[in-house]
């Protein structure tokens, strides 16, 4: 398995854990306006392990690219939401808030990997 397609199936396996083993921080990032936090964020993390599950196989690795961009491009506005609330925190320290913003254009390089997974032969 590619290095990048391996980082992006690694990434997406813990982080879809984390939703089930800590969810509050999650459940703080869904866009205001969407109700069921706490759904939304366990079905997040049902598709973020079945994204990682499909990309750690090659026969299954192109549904699991396209599961993966789909998702990302999904999770955004979570993303976007975050780096907002941070930005009006006074609480947020400034390396905080940095990181958060920094955080919004590495989704590309993420979104370009589960793309390239997609397209991978099968």
């Amino acid at each position: 398995m590619p290095r990048d397609i391996k980082f992006l199936t690694v990434l997406l396996a813990g982080a879809g854990i984390l939703h089930f083993v800590k969810p509050e921080p999650f459940e703080r990032i869904v866009p205001k306006p969407l109700p069921y936090k706490k759904e939304l964020v366990y079905a997040s993390g049902v598709v973020e392990v079945g994204s990682a599950l499909l990309l750690a196989r090659p026969q299954t690795r192109r549904w699991g690219g396209r599961l993966a961009a789909l998702l990302l491009i999904g999770v955004f506005p979570a993303n976007v939401q975050m780096t907002a609330d941070v930005l009006q925190s006074r609480k947020a320290p400034t390396w905080f808030k940095v990181g958060t913003v920094a955080r919004l254009p590495l989704q590309l390089p993420l979104l370009r990997i589960a793309r390239k997974a997609a397209r991978t032969p099968q």
